[in-house]
């Protein structure tokens, strides 16, 4: 007699009780609810999205630096880790430079400016300064110094992913170099720790519902669902021009590995969605690490490139900075020559290199893109003040996808990616689910042929005394193996084994 179907209330509670997805994407709609009909409230909720950004980032420099030592000194070539680093830097370099292109292509084409004739006179230059704070971009010379620590706690203190990076090196290089031989007990001690920190980020997870409702409530309760209205056909272009940079980046990884972007998109769908709702790809970087490594990408490659992209491949703020100079410009009637537009790409290109964790860093890099040309008021940035949060969802979605499609591109020529593990995967053969028990469900094929872990799926399998003819795995009820299309859940590094419908 088969068993009795849950009824829907059930199948829904069942849902939002196992679901990061469906929890976050519930907080999200709750949200715009809430900013929409009590703004007055929702602008008290500003502390629930910061306090989760916060927790976030206390674990996301030790995270970074235990992946970038245990990558290096299992790797064991530190010559192939450099390598690593250079095609990374060489692919940032031309993504971020091909959405500036596509950015200044689509507003020429649109003209998101040409009709709204402001007066520069009337615009307000001290908000853009309250802004920013009064800060600025460093320089070339600043950045690149800003990236050498000056103390080796200082570095984590500050939390300075760069600078984090660089100390990881030298203690990854210094392991090799020493040899485990001479310090045993060093890398199995960081190892552990990384295992702690991912169980933090397992904890810290669960309050991200709480996080994208207080940050989805602020935005709508604070700029309304007018903005959208004034500035609809600019936001309609950034928007359109990302998701052609998007299937871009779908195709270039098709070509260089043979996977598609749209199942990554959906392997990720939780991470992306946080990270849409708190406007902030560091909350998802240390569960987007922990992803892709079980993908398939290789623990050095992961641990360099994409915290290094964070600094790096801002593609998403390079999209939106170019399509705002030219926005501006044409509000304040300057037509800008094709020099001009060129020096625009010139500048950015370095500019949009300093702008991460910088408070108002869009608007520095616009000013100084504006200064660079001696046609455009400072001023006429302010323009972009009641449309900025708006564009966050589409930097956030760009960047956060950039940086990952680099990840497997850079390992796949590097030759650090797994790339059938990668396409299982994605394909939902190998189901990964990352909690505080964290497990790896893997889909055995059809009756007669093997399974995952030499278990052959055919029931009445003899197995482990006590057990369900799984051999070697614990934890499964009844007398039977599992059936050809249940899953079987098989233990991964530090996780307790679990049975596919545990609770």
């Amino acid at each position: 007699m088969p068993p009795p179907v849950p009824s829907l209330p059930r199948r829904v509670a069942r849902t939002l009780r196992t679901s990061l997805f469906a929890q976050v994407a519930c907080a999200l709609v709750l949200g715009i609810v809430v900013g929409k009909l009590w703004p007055g409230f929702a602008a008290d909720l500003q502390p629930l999205g910061d306090g989760f950004i916060r927790l976030i980032k206390t674990i996301i420099s030790p995270l970074v630096f235990c992946v970038v030592v245990v990558g290096i000194a299992k790797a064991g070539d530190l010559k192939a880790f450099g390598r690593i680093g250079l095609k990374a830097l060489i692919w940032f370099e031309v993504a971020s430079t091909l959405a500036l292109v596509i950015g200044l292509l689509a507003a020429n084409v649109v003209q998101p400016g040409a009709a709204m004739n402001v007066d520069p006179s009337t615009l307000d230059a001290s908000a853009v300064d309250a802004k920013t704070g009064g800060g600025q971009l460093p320089s070339t010379t600043e950045f690149a110094l800003e990236a050498i620590p000056t103390s080796f706690i200082g570095a984590f203190a500050e939390n300075s992913l760069l600078q984090v990076l660089v100390l990881a090196c030298l203690v990854g290089a210094a392991l090799l170099h020493l040899g485990h031989t001479k310090v045993p007990q060093v890398l199995p001690a960081i190892e552990q720790a990384q295992e702690i920190i991912f169980a933090i980020v397992g904890f810290v997870m669960r309050l991200a519902p709480i996080a994208v409702f207080g940050a989805m409530a602020v935005l709508i309760g604070n700029y309304g669902l007018g903005v959208i209205e004034t500035y609809g056909k600019l936001i309609v272009l950034c928007y359109a021009a990302a998701a052609l940079f998007i299937a871009l980046l779908a195709v270039a990884l098709k070509v260089v590995t043979g996977l598609s972007l749209w199942k990554f998109l959906r392997y990720i769908r939780e991470e992306m969605l946080l990270a849409l709702g708190t406007a902030s790809t560091e909350s998802v970087l240390p569960r987007v690490m922990q992803k892709l490594r079980k993908a398939g990408a290789r623990d050095d490659a992961v641990g360099l490139v994409l915290p290094t992209g964070y600094s790096f491949n801002l593609d998403g703020a390079s999209l939106y900075l170019s399509i705002g100079t030219l926005f501006i410009a044409q509000a304040v009637g300057v037509d800008l020559s094709l020099s001009q537009q060129i020096t625009v790409v010139l500048v950015l290109m370095l500019t949009s290199k300093g702008m991460a964790g910088i408070p108002g860093s869009a608007f520095l890099a616009l000013s100084a893109t504006a200064s660079s040309l001696g046609a455009i008021p400072a001023g006429a940035v302010a323009l972009l003040l009641g449309v900025d949060r708006i564009m966050d969802s589409m930097r956030v979605v760009t960047n956060l996808l950039g940086n990952c499609v680099a990840v497997f591109a850079v390992s796949r020529w590097e030759g650090a990616l797994d790339k059938e593990r990668a396409k299982k995967v994605l394909d939902g053969e190998i189901v990964v689910e990352l909690d505080d028990e964290e497990s790896e469900k893997v889909r055995l094929g059809k009756p007669g042929t093997p399974g995952a872990s030499g278990t052959s799926g055919t029931s009445g399998t003899s197995g482990t005394s006590g057990t369900s003819g799984t051999s070697g795995t614990s934890g499964t009820s009844g007398t039977e193996a599992p059936g050809p299309e249940e899953p079987v859940a098989v233990p991964v590094q530090g996780a307790k084994e679990t049975a596919s419908g545990a609770g």
